[in-house]
């Protein structure tokens, strides 16, 4: 019963232990610059700006590339990926990194195509060999949320998937992140959900300082080893419970044949195949 299950992940500091952005600042020399813009753009465009640069400097996608392929993905997390993915559950990343860096390091490790989709700030890389970030919302426009950037509300992402799922589906949710901008999809959680908060992060205190306001049930994690551990108890759990479910139901409507009237013994029985 792990296909009644979605898995929704952050990506920087959740599925990997490292910030995505600042791995390629820090390692393609582009902290000084970086920190001399920081007050001057939001992130989205800060970024975008920095990949400008790295152009100008004669730096390829494919430095870049090799920079992210150097970023480590915890074995247990990728374990619990291909694990999760095998039985039927359906993984998906939302994420306010961008698609090019995703995808790449995701590829890397052997795990991309086990992810049904990819939800981030879309990329492109132009004629000249420019990597460029777009955002995810339409930037002309507000999103309505004061707890999201202008250019990502994961809240909203969370209903699109949430309104995907038809009632006879009937899949269980879990999320997982850390920053301040996975408060507003957990809020979104109902009460048979899982948010996992990665513990002494944003997400986390303000799920502490705000706990009547989330409905899922919470499981805290401190790194890749615990979050791969309780991953695999809460799939473990759920397909359990619903395979008790399925149990019940099919006793029930053994039971209700059982109450009706038995047929003639000179009636011929009915067979009915699906």
């Amino acid at each position: 019963m792990a296909g009644k299950i979605v898995m929704i992940f952050d990506f920087d500091r959740t599925l990997i232990d490292d910030d995505s952005d600042r791995w390629v600042l820090t390692n393609m020399g582009l902290t000084h610059l970086f920190y001399q813009l920081r007050s001057t753009l939001p992130w989205n465009f800060l970024m975008s700006r920095m990949l400008e640069e790295l152009h100008l400097q004669g730096r390829s996608v494919y430095d870049i590339a090799e920079c992210l392929q150097q970023i480590p993905l915890h074995p247990r997390i990728i374990e619990v990926i291909r694990t999760a993915h095998a039985l039927g559950c359906d993984l998906k990343v939302v994420s306010d990194s961008n698609e090019f860096y995703i995808r790449t390091i995701l590829e890397h490790h052997g795990v991309y195509n086990c992810f049904s989709e990819i939800i981030t700030n879309p990329t492109v890389v132009e004629d000249g060999g420019r990597l460029r970030i777009f955002p995810y919302h339409d930037m002309a426009s507000s999103h309505g949320c004061n707890l999201c950037p202008p250019n990502l509300c994961k809240g909203y992402v969370l209903e699109k998937i949430q309104f995907s799922i038809s009632e006879s589906e009937r899949k269980r949710l879990i999320y997982v992140g850390d920053g301040r901008n996975d408060f507003c999809p957990t809020l979104k959680l109902d009460a048979q959900d899982f948010v996992m908060p990665r513990m002494n992060f944003p997400l986390f205190d303000r799920i502490l300082n705000n706990p009547m306001l989330v409905k899922a049930q919470v499981h805290e994690w401190r790194n890749g080893e615990e979050l791969a551990r309780i991953l695999h108890e809460l799939i473990n759990n759920i397909s359990n419970e619903e395979d008790i479910k399925c149990l019940t139901t099919n006793q029930l409507n053994s039971s209700e044949c059982n109450n009706e009237a038995p047929a003639s013994a000179n009636e011929p029985l009915t067979v009915v195949t699906d």
